[in-house]
């Protein structure tokens, strides 16, 4: 989506898109599982909003990723939706499903919401998740940041980012997702001392990432493992330079166990990248939560 053709009604709400939507073939398997499951999983907080909803894939493919201006997650919405008052816990960016799909199976006292952009991964995200027959996850197509933006305070548990766009060229580095305000829409949708959850295996990011958040005054790093990272940043193309600069220390946490190995982290180890993982425990005063 082109954020400069979005409608002024979000502009008090948009943020640097950190994805770029391209259309692509979705196989049949996943069409079939967009047409069975997503009347029972799909959110649809975009153009169900406005009086239609994502019946098919092709719908979804062109489909608006806003949220409206007076949209609300908070429990009143999760009771409706889920049918519970359990804990929430949002994946930003899911994937093909496998970490939200494994931890809703092993934790059904609690509600998960997955997010993501690509209908390809939401599909395949409903089939694994319909095939175990589920009823504790729900998936939306949205813009995160402007989801979590929307969310009451102390609405969500906990927030999992893990392995988000790298984006590795310098001048993209400011469409990374983890960016300052969206760490405070984070920090002020989670219950207090709430975790954010986040991995990488590109060491510029996780540089990237202490440098958001370690000075933030809204988070709390939450790790007990020193680490040596480059302490100026490295992009395409001179990533191989990363190892004659200066290094600093720096604190993050164990490998989060409820972090299934996906192939997109084994394909990380087996080129040789450390895996990066980061707790950070929300500490937010409630005047740093009013919504404008």
């Amino acid at each position: 989506m082109d954020s400069h053709n979005a409608s002024a009604e979000y502009a008090g709400r948009r943020s640097i898109v950190s994805y770029v939507r391209r259309s692509g073939h979705i196989d049949p398997r996943l069409l079939r599982a967009w047409d069975t499951y997503h009347d029972q999983y799909l959110i649809d907080l975009t153009l169900g909003a406005q009086g239609s909803s994502l019946e098919s894939a092709e719908q979804a493919e062109h489909a608006s990723l806003e949220v409206p201006q007076d949209f609300t997650l908070n429990q009143a919405f999760v009771r409706e939706t889920w049918g519970t008052t359990h804990p929430l816990i949002v994946e930003v960016g899911s994937g093909q499903g496998e970490n939200i799909v494994a931890a809703a199976a092993s934790h059904p006292d609690k509600n998960f919401l997955a997010l993501e952009v690509y209908t390809a991964g939401l599909a395949h995200t409903m089939l694994m998740a319909g095939k175990q027959g589920l009823t504790n996850l729900r998936v939306a197509q949205v813009n995160a940041p402007e989801l979590l933006a929307s969310c009451e305070r102390g609405s969500v548990a906990e927030v999992w980012t893990f392995f988000p766009d790298p984006w590795p060229k310098m001048k993209h580095h400011k469409r990374r997702i983890i960016q300052l305000d969206f760490a405070q829409s984070i920090a002020c949708a989670l219950e207090p001392y709430g975790a954010w959850r986040i991995a990488t295996d590109i060491d510029d990011y996780a540089l990237h990432i202490h440098e958001v958040l370690d000075s933030c005054g809204f988070l709390r790093n939450d790790g007990n493992l020193a680490v040596q990272l480059p302490l100026e940043h490295v992009g395409k193309g001179t990533a191989m330079d990363a190892d004659k600069l200066p290094h600093g220390e720096f604190s993050e946490s164990s490998r989060f166990e409820g972090r299934v190995l996906t192939n997109f982290e084994q394909k990380g180890l087996k080129a040789g990248r450390i895996i990066h993982d980061f707790t950070y425990r929300a500490e937010i005063s409630s005047e740093s939560c009013m919504r404008s």
